[in-house]
């Protein structure tokens, strides 16, 4: 089960990590990887955009290494953002 934090704004943060990044590679599906997420992972406010070359995604989950895992197997991963949201709540750089 997630863990839930209290912010001063009463919201409940159940998934600590912002993680972003750019794929690159060939015959890329937004579709596929957006299910095979959905399916093998927990998290939330999932987004897969892109095209066959190069996917966008964004995903809030605790367990980021395994997303990173994941998607270095779809092709080469960079632009790579992982922001924790508890320390943002807390009024601290991410």
């Amino acid at each position: 089960m997630a863990t839930e934090m209290k912010t001063d704004l009463d919201e409940e943060i159940n998934y600590r990590y912002d993680t972003q990044l750019l794929i690159e590679g060939e015959n890329l599906d937004e579709d596929e990887i957006r299910d095979y997420i959905d399916q093998h992972f927990v998290g939330d406010c999932l987004l897969v955009v892109g095209d066959e070359e190069l996917i966008k995604l964004h995903f809030h989950t605790n367990e980021p290494w395994k997303i990173l895992e994941y998607c270095s197997t779809l092709g080469e991963i960079f632009d790579i953002v992982i922001e924790d949201m508890y320390r943002q709540a807390a009024g601290k750089k991410g």
